[in-house]
């Protein structure tokens, strides 16, 4: 009698590119998570936050969102204060915390702890905990006291975080996630791949992201199929 295997389905990892600050990927990164949480094979699912930096030539110490602009393209710093204000009412509307005075720096280090994370499986952890706090304005995300604090608080080695931020350790791996992500096609973040057959740019809806799960499922599926 043949024998069917009860081999559990393999994993399907979504990989995110993103960046701290970046609101769409705040929001994204909540809808990304709602639609796998409400599916009955939400466990096969697997998010990993991959690093991209989008203002890698902001200084270290944290200065007003409104610099970067001015900064980057000049003009009315008014004009993103009012882009901020309707990504606040969209993640409002999503029962998301939103501060708009939030502050902008350099994120290479944050994402070089992220990295020292990855390692023992909680990058997604350290990263959402960063970013949901920073954009409920509770913290600076930026201090060696805080990425020590979160890392501890997911049962990593403050000593370690510390070790890492006081030398170049991981510096490699962030700059790999930025090149890898530029030649699979991000030209900003989110940009969203789901198990190397889907990828998606921007924050999608739910639905959305709904549709490139089954999407990425089938992919794979069919090339399970003998020929």
């Amino acid at each position: 009698m043949e024998q069917r295997s009860t081999a559990e389905p393999a994993p399907v990892v979504v990989e995110v590119w993103a960046d701290l600050g970046c609101p769409w990927c705040y929001v994204g990164k909540h809808r990304l998570q709602r639609a796998i949480e409400v599916r009955p094979d939400a466990d096969r699912f697997r998010i990993k936050i991959r690093s991209f930096e989008l203002n890698a030539d902001s200084p270290k110490e944290p200065e007003p969102i409104e610099a970067v602009f001015m900064r980057k393209h000049g003009g009315d710093p008014s004009v993103v204060l009012q882009a901020e204000k309707r990504i606040r009412a969209i993640a409002h509307s999503e029962g998301l915390e939103f501060d708009l005075d939030r502050k902008n720096a350099n994120t290479f280090n944050l994402h070089r702890v992220m990295h020292f994370a990855e390692q023992s499986g909680k990058g997604l952890e350290f990263f959402s905990e960063i970013q949901d706090r920073f954009f409920s304005g509770e913290i600076d995300p930026y201090a060696t006291g805080t990425m020590v604090e979160v890392a501890q608080s997911l049962g990593l080695d403050g000593d370690r975080v510390r070790d890492v931020l006081a030398g170049d350790e991981f510096a490699d791996e962030v700059r790999a996630d930025v090149s890898e992500g530029t030649a699979l096609g991000a030209r900003g973040v989110p940009f969203t791949v789901f198990g190397r057959r889907i990828a998606a740019s921007g924050a999608q809806s739910v639905t959305a992201y709904g549709r490139a799960l089954d999407q990425a499922l089938e992919a794979l599926a069919s090339e399970e199929v003998p020929a």
